[in-house]
């Protein structure tokens, strides 16, 4: 990551970091770690929204290596790091757009309020200034909003956006933006979705049904699902996961709103109960605020260990 990512990161991560600090109490600072302080370590881990796989995991390792050792906070938090960092390498995979496709189609997928619809406006900029041609589809065709809002990052980044009135059927709107992409040699086609799980089985539908739309054109599309989580939400996030990787089969993950977050932990939790690759984090509004996941850094700014 740029350093000032890198540095943005650590800030955003810094609410993260404290409770986690804060968890940690007294393990921390030349105590021997004898199964006393081992369970005290593992309970803080959960405590800091790791989860209890991600815990039991460290624990173990540490039982092995470490068990009966007196071990400073600093020694501490670079073995905490470097643990992290082991969970989180075998997911830090960017995504990678297939050129020869005309078009790599992306179905974004997420709960509304995780910053879906900013997270597609900043892709499309960021691979437009790669010189790939974009297209987005407002498929939340039922909140005004989620259209004008993808309607304002296509006038800043240059980039088509295809709507429907109100209430149309995203489906349709997918099948006809389908078209017109490959009609226009579109390299990337960003499709925006509907993420209103208060009514779990009809967003299921909608979504499924978007998919089995598009397969009328191409089996193969979508050739990438990502589903968007709001970093905020800690636990919550696993049983999201579930519930999109049911209706559509999610292949990436994108964690965003990390700067206000407390529960940056939850990024480590989703790496070790999926394993699904996370290809983004973000710490603010802007595109320079998303970046591809490094593990090493992510592990370093969660656990305050690099400057």
């Amino acid at each position: 990551m740029a350093l000032g990512f890198f540095s943005r990161l650590k800030a955003g991560l810094a609410r993260s970091t404290q409770k986690l600090s804060a968890n940690l109490g007294g393990v921390l600072g030349g105590r021997k770690l004898d199964d006393a302080a081992l369970e005290e370590l593992e309970d803080a881990l959960v405590a800091a929204d790791l989860g209890t796989e991600v815990a039991h995991r460290i624990i173990a390792s540490f039982r092995r290596t470490r068990f009966g050792t007196e071990a400073g906070e600093a020694e501490i938090r670079a073995a905490l790091a470097g643990e992290i960092a082991e969970i989180l390498r075998p997911v830090a995979r960017p995504l990678v757009i297939d050129r020869s496709l005309k078009p790599h189609v992306v179905l974004m997928v997420g709960v509304n309020g995780t910053g879906k619809t900013t997270t597609i406006g900043k892709l499309a900029q960021a691979w437009g200034e790669e010189g790939l041609k974009c297209m987005m589809v407002a498929g939340d065709t039922f909140r005004a909003a989620a259209v004008e809002q993808l309607q304002v990052w296509g006038e800043r980044t240059h980039t088509p956006v295809v709507a429907a009135p109100p209430n149309a059927d995203a489906a349709g709107l997918a099948f006809d933006a389908l078209v017109r992409a490959r009609a226009e040699g579109v390299d990337v086609l960003l499709i925006d979705t509907a993420g209103r799980l208060h009514n779990k089985s009809a967003l299921v539908e909608e979504l499924r049904k978007i998919v089995r739309v598009l397969h009328k054109q191409d089996p193969a599309v979508p050739h990438s699902t990502l589903l968007v989580l709001d970093a905020t939400t800690g636990q919550n996030a696993l049983a999201q996961v579930d519930v999109f990787k049911e209706a559509v089969g999610v292949t990436g993950l994108i964690v965003t709103k990390l700067d206000g977050s407390a529960r940056g932990g939850i990024v480590v939790a989703l790496a070790e109960a999926f394993g699904l690759p996370v290809h983004a984090v973000g710490v603010g509004e802007t595109a320079a605020d998303r970046h591809p996941f490094d593990p090493e850094d992510y592990a370093a700014a969660l656990e305050g260990t690099a400057a």
